[in-house]
């Protein structure tokens, strides 16, 4: 059968997540891009900025007229049962294809809340959508679940693709562009985007599951050719660009020669980069990202405790993290801190701590989250084995019979206001203007902004009360 009009949908909604409406939906755009040349036509939809398709009597009556290939893609868990919900209520007529992180770890359940759902592509599914749109035996495809005579068949996983082999995005397809959004408002008029020049991470610290694919596997670090990396930043408009690799600097040599071809090829972008403290080791890297436009850092740090730093099998110290520091802070970046709370073993006051080791490090800002396990963490069986300690069906937030899941949003209070004090809003902006991270306008917009952000925060509060 060859297939006309695909229609790759992304069926977040506005409004259901306060910070991902940033991000554009790479994983479907990969889907999207890499079926182009086998069918006529691909139609992109972010229903997180389609007002009109919200409406699933409207999508409905598109799809039936226009589609008869929908690829759909599942990533989270915010509103997953809503997702379901709508997606149930579209044509069956039309060949259904889910995939994603989330769809990946609830076949079973997606096929129960939606008869309509034909396929689900498990893993990475460049290379299994491909099969599918070439007609090869369903039952002949690797990382595929499908229905049959009333049954599920799971065929056996797929290898990760040859990264060398996948299309990148194709930004043509977008409809709208991007930006920073934070409940619900725009911060800025910069666009935003974001490029992955490599996939997997050659770490194996026990909290994270990045370095595993949807089914659990290691996936293997692998990195795209630097000719079709800068192939793709010299096709984007946006400025600011995000590399959502795992740990952009994992190849310090590789990453010098890609800051170098940005530097000679004259592109004037913000870089937005995740990494790890290592990165300090080496001055040449440092200088020279500095000099192609690497603006910003999201360095993972976890804890200020070297105990739990090993039980994360992090590879670092406390007082590594502090020399690493002292030399990152020699440059201009805006360097933002994770951190993980909640941790075993570990105390209110050690978790408040954060705060300050922030402070004493001279972030200018940080993130922590409560520590959590999905369904392939290497925590997982350590939480299920460790007396008192508990993790939700949901989320897989941990707590345990000392701390409730409502003492640690108590907590999580004590270490932003600890953090977030009227100077640390100072220095932030005093650092956002000596790095010329934004313009006065664009700071004056963001100010602008504020009053709404914190109706909106002051309105979800009200209603999750009431």
């Amino acid at each position: 059968m060859k297939y006309k009009h695909a229609l790759a949908l992304y069926p977040g909604f506005k409004g259901s997540t306060a910070t991902m409406g940033i991000f554009p939906p790479t994983g479907l755009e990969y889907i999207a891009a890499n079926i182009t040349d086998l069918v006529d036509k691909v139609t992109l939809l972010d229903l997180r900025y389609e007002q009109e398709y919200q409406d699933v009597e409207i999508l409905s009556g598109f799809i039936k007229k226009e589609i008869d290939l929908l690829c759909i893609s599942i990533v989270w868990n915010s509103g997953f049962a809503d997702i379901c919900d709508f997606i149930s209520k579209l044509p069956d007529e039309v060949t259904t294809v889910v995939g994603g992180n989330k769809a990946t770890a609830e076949v079973e359940h997606l096929f129960d809340k939606c008869p309509n759902i034909d396929i689900v592509v498990r893993g990475e599914g460049e290379e299994t959508i491909r099969d599918i749109i070439n007609g090869v035996p369903l039952k002949d495809i690797l990382g595929l679940s499908y229905r049959e005579n009333e049954a599920l068949i799971h065929n056996k996983a797929r290898p990760s693709p040859d990264i060398c082999r996948v299309a990148f995005p194709d930004r043509s397809l977008r409809r709208h562009n991007y930006y920073g959004i934070l409940n619900g408002v725009r911060l800025t008029n910069l666009t935003f985007d974001t490029v992955l020049a490599s996939r997997g991470c050659p770490y194996n610290c026990k909290f994270c599951t990045f370095n595993l694919n949807p089914l659990g596997q290691k996936r293997t670090y692998a990195e795209r050719p630097i000719e079709s990396v800068m192939e793709e930043i010299k096709c984007i408009a946006a400025d600011l660009i995000m590399f959502s690799d795992d740990n952009f600097f994992t190849n310090p040599e590789r990453s010098k020669m890609l800051c170098d071809l940005i530097i000679v090829s004259g592109i004037k972008k913000t870089f937005i980069v995740q990494t790890r403290i290592e990165i300090a080791r080496d001055e040449e890297l440092l200088q020279k990202a500095e000099k192609a436009g690497f603006k910003i850092l999201l360095v993972g740090i976890e804890s200020p405790h070297d105990r739990i730093l090993k039980q994360f099998n992090k590879g670092f110290t406390q007082q590594q993290v502090r020399e690493a520091f002292k030399i990152l802070n020699k440059h201009n970046f805006f360097i933002h801190g994770y951190f993980i709370y909640g941790n075993i073993g570990e105390t209110e006051e050690e978790m408040v701590y954060i705060a300050q080791f922030a402070k004493e490090l001279k972030l200018d800002a940080i993130s922590f989250q409560k520590l959590r396990v999905e369904k392939f963490s290497p925590l997982k069986e350590v939480i299920e084995n460790t007396p008192g300690y508990h993790y939700t069906a949901t989320h897989g937030s941990v707590y345990s019979d000392r701390y409730s899941i409502k003492d640690l949003k108590r907590i999580r209070s004590r270490i932003k206001f600890k953090f977030y004090t009227l100077g640390q809003i100072v220095k932030i902006i005093q650092k956002v203007r000596k790095i010329q991270l934004l313009t006065k306008s664009e700071l004056m917009y963001i100010f602008m902004g504020l009053p709404k952000i914190l109706f909106n925060v002051l309105k979800k509060g009200i209603k999750k009360k009431a």
